[in-house]
């Protein structure tokens, strides 16, 4: 960790709020942020530095931490692989409120929101958003590049493909395995293992796209 604590977003809109406001808590600053255009509401007063792709990004970050504060998951994975490339210096950022076991493992520019939890030996992958009071069981595993959104549960033992989207209480019951870039809409409930991806609904959950 930097002694500054300093951290630069890249996207400022309603997700990066959260985040904002999670890294505060956490005790961080917000140095400014990265996107395609300067915002038209700004109201946590930060500075605008330029979109990504026009900038000299080091230059400008230097040896700060930078975070994806983007909520659609093929544009995180952009800006990840975007901070890989230029030998960026990523960081977890997990909401004081949140509750992690010791024995898991998360990986770099994934969130943890306020009041999740993330029980023992589960493995987070990087550039992973597990939202608002969403619940990782025992022994999971979600890949790079997934979304949990609010109060979705994932029960023990199971495996989240990579770039997948769980809505807002969702269920997925124990010991079920999930292929990537499925979108599990909001409310469903997964009694089996999904291997196709597409986008599955209801309960049970049904692919209806």
């Amino acid at each position: 960790m930097s002694d500054s604590k300093k951290v630069f977003l890249f996207g400022y809109s309603g997700h990066a709020y959260v985040i904002i406001e999670s890294f505060v808590a956490a005790g961080f600053s917000i140095a400014g942020y990265f996107d395609y255009q300067e915002a038209t509401s700004n109201p946590y007063k930060i500075p605008y530095l330029g979109y990504e792709g026009q900038v000299d990004v080091n230059s400008i970050v230097k040896n700060n931490f930078v975070f994806p504060s983007i909520g659609d998951n093929a544009v995180r994975a952009k800006l990840v692989c975007f901070f890989e490339k230029q030998k960026l210096q990523q960081c977890t950022l997990i909401d004081p409120s949140a509750n992690v076991s010791p024995t898991s493992k998360i990986n770099v520019s994934t969130y943890i929101g306020k009041n999740a939890s993330v029980n023992a030996l589960s493995n987070i992958g990087k550039g992973v958003i597990v939202n608002t009071s969403a619940v990782v069981e025992h022994e999971c595993v979600v890949k790079d590049f997934c979304h949990l959104a609010p109060a979705s549960v994932l029960c023990g033992n199971v495996i989240v493909g990579g770039s997948t989207f769980i809505g807002a209480n969702t269920t997925v019951i124990n010991n079920i395995s999930i292929s990537g870039d499925v979108i599990l809409g909001a409310g469903s409930i997964v009694v089996k293992s999904i291997n196709q991806k597409g986008i599955w609904v209801g309960n049970p959950s049904k692919k209806i796209k």
